[in-house]
């Protein structure tokens, strides 16, 4: 790979994932850990500590319906009844020891709780969700998902929810919130309406 196409890789890839570190950079492309500081130099990018900031920074709400310690991955944009963002690598506790795979349940735990997060209320539960899994999570791979919101009916609300890695999707689908869980799923769209 050329440098310019290297760089412009890398600027993509950054764009994708904010918190990859040099060295998962430089094993990504194929070269030194000193090429890729070349590379961020050149193309004035901070390292990873710095993008960490401004990422934390760009947020634009705080969470209602949950505290930020039970959202499963980091939480790096929100913006309440809108969208929700957040990062998550695999460790070795989310996978499944003998074949280094993530745990299902780890992955829609962290489509579930930000799709909670996203509520402006101060209590919100899980309805429904529709999930579908395309591609293996690994160890070590970042998780970035995002949850929009997509339509509301009374107290429960629609969301369109994806999870990539390295720009792959490896969960979709929709999951309804609902912000008054007294009434769980009494407001909750028939399939008709849901789709």
């Amino acid at each position: 790979m050329k440098k310019s196409e290297r760089r412009y890789a890398l600027v993509a890839l950054l764009e994708q994932n904010p918190f990859a570190t040099d060295e998962q950079l430089a094993e990504r492309f194929g070269v030194s850990v000193a090429t890729i500081r070349l590379d961020r130099s050149a193309l004035h990018i901070p390292e990873a500590r710095e993008r960490i900031r401004r990422v934390a920074s760009d947020r634009q709400d705080d969470l209602r319906s949950l505290d930020e310690q039970e959202l499963i991955g980091r939480l790096i944009k929100l913006e309440l009844n809108r969208y929700a963002e957040s990062d998550l690598t695999i460790q070795p506790v989310h996978v499944f020891r003998r074949t280094g795979i993530v745990r299902g349940h780890i992955l829609f735990a962290q489509i579930n709780s930000l799709a909670t997060a996203l509520m402006d209320a101060d209590v919100a539960l899980t309805a429904k969700a529709e999930l579908r899994f395309s591609r293996p999570v690994h160890l070590g791979d970042n998780v970035r998902a995002r949850v929009d919101v997509i339509g509301e009916h009374g107290d429960v609300v629609r969301c369109r929810a994806v999870s990539q890695v390295n720009s792959e999707i490896a969960v979709q689908g929709i999951v309804w919130v609902q912000k008054d869980p007294t009434d769980l799923g009494a407001e909750l769209m028939d399939e008709g309406e849901a789709r």
